[in-house]
């Protein structure tokens, strides 16, 4: 059993309750490789920014799980050298599916762990989240829910249609499993095509395609029933189209990406939305840099010279984030 107090980590709890009160997000980046990580913690020290380090069930099998705990132990010290005297950094499980799953990620040195049963008749998906949160809150370990359905693909997690949260289940849900926050559908969407071109609509001026608005009803719904709860929102990548451009100007496909307007986002970050996920804008940015240098450069074979500008341009949009769209900047 790796505590994660011993690797300097902090679980949400805190965190959360600092930001509802504040009318920000804490930023939840997905990473998967010391390159991701090092531009989260740099981008991070930087704005002295609490980050949540978000790992999926396939990031963790990709990385490691021993080396993941060192990865995070490492990343807490490295915030120390950039000058972030006191790194406010949670290792976070995205879309735990099993109890299984969880316990190991726990007992690994997670701070924070996502029980993942929103595709789960209502009795299963309370029953799991329970047992999760029984186990978890014997460590001060936090846990996230989640009710409603998310379409899209990312990861092992897919989805053909989402299904919004129902607002008059919440209550209940929290109240029996114990849950320290929940994610909800409001009209996010997982990946980097999050919308059907017949889903969205055409701006005459740019020609690029224009998501459906989010359910700021439905949310607000939420609040209403659960004031001042955490409430998470899932997919919320917003697809830059200046990194989209870059990836098919050097030999890309991704003609029809569409992601979640920044300034649907700005407006959540203000709510009971407190953490907001973020993981193909940086897919976005490493791609992009990368194919930019393949293209220009085409007997480049050092991986340091195309994985340090793609680390680069992942730190911009980190920051970039955390300034423009979260507002969590100096709030640790």
């Amino acid at each position: 059993m790796i505590n994660y107090k011993d690797l300097g980590l902090v679980n949400t709890r805190e965190m959360f309750k600092k930001a509802v009160d504040g009318g920000y997000a804490i930023p939840a980046f997905n990473f998967n490789n010391m390159e991701q990580l090092q531009a989260i913690i740099m981008a991070a020290a930087e704005t002295k920014s609490p980050v949540i380090l978000q790992v999926s069930k396939g990031a963790r099998q990709y990385a490691n799980q021993t080396l993941l705990r060192y990865m995070a132990e490492g990343a807490v010290e490295y915030a120390k050298e950039l000058g972030w005297e006191n790194p406010q950094v949670v290792l976070h499980l995205d879309h735990g599916d099993s109890f299984e799953t969880c316990k190991s990620c726990i007992d690994m040195g997670f701070s924070s762990v996502m029980i993942d049963g929103s595709h789960l008749p209502y009795e299963e998906n309370v029953a799991l989240t329970k047992k999760v949160v029984e186990y978890a809150h014997q460590f001060d370990v936090t846990v996230e829910g989640e009710l409603g359905v998310l379409a899209g693909v990312e990861d092992e997690v897919s989805a053909a249609e989402s299904h919004y949260t129902k607002p008059e289940e919440v209550v209940d849900f929290v109240t029996k499993t114990g849950c320290d926050s929940l994610a909800i559908s409001i009209g996010t969407s997982h990946g980097a095509f999050k919308f059907t071109p017949e889903q969205c609509t055409l701006d005459p001026e740019t020609g690029r395609l224009l998501p459906p608005p989010l359910a700021f009803d439905v949310l607000a719904a939420i609040e209403e029933q659960l004031p001042g709860f955490p409430i998470v929102l899932h997919g919320s990548s917003s697809v830059p189209q200046d990194e989209v451009d870059t990836i098919n100007k050097y030999g890309g496909a991704l003609k029809a990406a569409v992601g979640i307007p920044e300034e649907q986002l700005r407006k959540a970050s203000k709510s009971a939305v407190c953490k907001i996920n973020i993981d193909s804008d940086s897919r976005l940015a490493m791609t992009a840099a990368v194919r930019e240098v393949f293209a220009q450069k085409p007997a480049e074979f050092d991986p340091r010279k195309y994985l340090g500008p793609a680390r680069d341009n992942m730190k911009k949009l980190y920051i970039h984030k955390i300034k423009e769209v979260l507002g969590s900047d100096n709030k640790a």
